[in-house]
């Protein structure tokens, strides 16, 4: 097991076990983050838990050509049924998302410590959001780090059928009119699934991610 000091490094991305875990301890110190990200590698931890870096194998993302958008959800995107703003409040948006109620999960994994971490790297410009409203109430939206031709996304919440649907939809619209090579999701799940989103060897991602960097 890597264990973090007080030095902003990373061990390198072989030495990843093979649940994924790369290395525990450290900080969430915007330098830390920042590295992490460039470097393939994610916090994922609970409260009661030390702060915990992955970097799993294989790697869930999406090329933004891939997106699959349902004729019901093309539906809903041409009646306008929301309104969607980028960067407009980031705070509420990763509040939300520690927040809501998920099925099949007791609490989340997004403590106080992360939240306050992430909204630093938001004011650096850094951390992104996607903000889903409907009469003028915040009812879904997400939120990741943008690389630059990479966006790393974190989490996403909806309060309304469909709003976190909009969220992803629209930011991948949005990258792929300023070319970015990939959405980083992390870990499958089937929602992910749904949308187009598909697993690849780490390697493939490191290299893309270097690539681009």
């Amino acid at each position: 097991m890597n264990i973090l000091g007080a030095n902003i490094i990373f061990p390198e991305i072989e030495t990843t076990s093979k649940e994924g875990v790369i290395a525990v301890g450290g900080d969430l110190s915007p330098a830390r983050l920042l590295l992490a990200y460039r470097s393939g590698i994610f916090p994922w931890f609970n409260d009661d838990e030390p702060i915990i870096w992955w970097a799993p194998n294989p790697r869930m993302v999406l090329f933004l050509d891939e997106l699959k958008v349902s004729k019901s959800m093309r539906t809903v995107l041409n009646r306008n049924l929301f309104e969607i703003t980028f960067n407009t409040n980031f705070k509420a948006v990763i509040l939300n998302c520690k927040q809501i109620e998920r099925e099949g999960q007791p609490g989340t994994w997004i403590t106080t410590e992360m939240a306050d971490a992430y909204c630093k790297l938001h004011e650096l410009g850094i951390a992104k959001s996607v903000e889903v409203w409907q009469n003028g109430e915040l009812v879904g939206g997400l939120y990741g780090i943008d690389l630059g031709h990479i966006f790393c996304g974190e989490s996403m919440f909806s309060k309304v059928s469909n709003a976190s649907k909009v969220a992803f939809i629209t930011l991948v619209n949005q990258l792929k009119k300023e070319n970015y090579a990939l959405l980083d999701c992390q870990v499958y799940n089937e929602h992910l699934a749904s949308l187009g989103c598909r697993e690849i060897d780490r390697s493939d991602f490191m290299q893309i991610l270097k690539n681009k960097i």
